[in-house]
């Protein structure tokens, strides 16, 4: 699945998306998944990915895990505000902050990683990875972050 992250912070530039790139790309795991959009024009009838903005290949085998965690850690290294938007094909935006993440500790970290590696894995028919249809599948929200959901 290719999901699209975009840092927010108000100023003008790619200094932030820059070293989330090497940030994230430090990890053995998820070196080469991340990468800056290409400059080729996009599709007919598509929308084209910003350019401040990089793209995450995720497979099975634990990269969302690995990718999760690796947002949080940089998110609660920053200093000001900084805003990390995930976009999944299926249009979901993942939203976490750095002003949310950077007071949790260890456990609560923890639970936020699993929380947004299942956000990023769960696909937009059933809500969970390979699952089916759950009528209580709402957008899940854990402290430091938001998801929503394109409207059916």
């Amino acid at each position: 699945m290719r999901i699209t992250i975009t840092v927010r912070d108000g100023s003008p530039g790619r200094a932030d998306t820059d070293d989330l790139r090497r940030w994230l790309g430090d990890n053995p795991a998820l070196r080469g998944r991340i990468r800056r959009p290409t400059e080729a024009s996009p599709q007919p009838g598509t929308m084209g990915v910003a350019a401040d903005a990089l793209l995450a290949l995720l497979a099975p085998g634990g990269v969302a895990t690995v990718l999760a965690g690796g947002l949080i850690a940089w998110l609660q290294t920053r200093k000001g505000s900084q805003t990390v938007v995930i976009s999944r094909p299926d249009g979901t935006e993942i939203t976490v902050t750095s002003t949310h993440v950077r007071a949790l500790d260890a456990r609560q970290t923890a639970e936020l990683a699993q929380q947004l590696a299942t956000d990023l894995e769960a696909t937009a028919d059933t809500g969970q990875p390979g699952g089916t249809p759950d009528a209580s599948d709402a957008p899940s929200t854990g402290p430091g972050s938001t998801v929503r959901r394109p409207a059916p």
